[in-house]
């Protein structure tokens, strides 16, 4: 199957946030991939590449800080965030009147993971970044400060 799987079964159990055990791990395998859980240092909001580049773009333009994206091969765009961000997002799509309008865009946080870049995803490819962090400001941006754009960019690429 395509895609990131864990290199062990019991990977749950030997999870660390140790920069050390993971160059460890790396190192042993070049070819595996990291993944990030969600929800304890950011979070991150999904959308598809379409959509995210757009209001990437917008984001830019308009001198805001959208903070570290990075692209997947299967054309997703992750919008790393403030951690603990799921009720925030809902309620502020909800004011911004995307509360009943299904879209393209998911708020990943507390017991979801992300794959990190430069991650390989099986065959098709892996995920890089298109704003590294050293790129970024020093701060994650607040879900409020790029979530406006990535809805009305999401409810674009939807219409159509």
């Amino acid at each position: 199957m395509i895609g990131a799987h864990p290199a062990m079964r019991d990977w749950q159990k030997k999870i660390s946030g140790q920069p050390s055990k993971a160059h460890e791990w790396w190192s042993a395998e070049p070819q595996g991939s990291i993944i990030l859980p969600t929800g304890r240092a950011f979070d991150v909001l999904e959308c598809s590449e379409e959509a995210g580049l757009l209001a990437l773009a917008r984001l830019e333009r308009s001198g805001a800080n959208p903070g570290p994206v990075a692209a997947t091969p299967t054309r997703r765009l992750y919008f790393f965030i403030l951690p603990n961000s799921r009720t925030k997002v809902a309620k502020s799509l909800a004011t911004l009147g995307w509360g009943r309008t299904a879209l393209d865009l998911a708020c990943r946080s507390t017991g979801d993971y992300v794959v990190a870049p430069p991650s390989r995803m099986g065959v098709t490819g892996q995920v890089q970044w298109v704003r590294g962090p050293a790129d970024s400001a020093r701060w994650l941006p607040d879900p409020e400060e790029v979530l406006a754009p990535l809805a009305y960019a999401c409810g674009l690429h939807r219409r159509r």
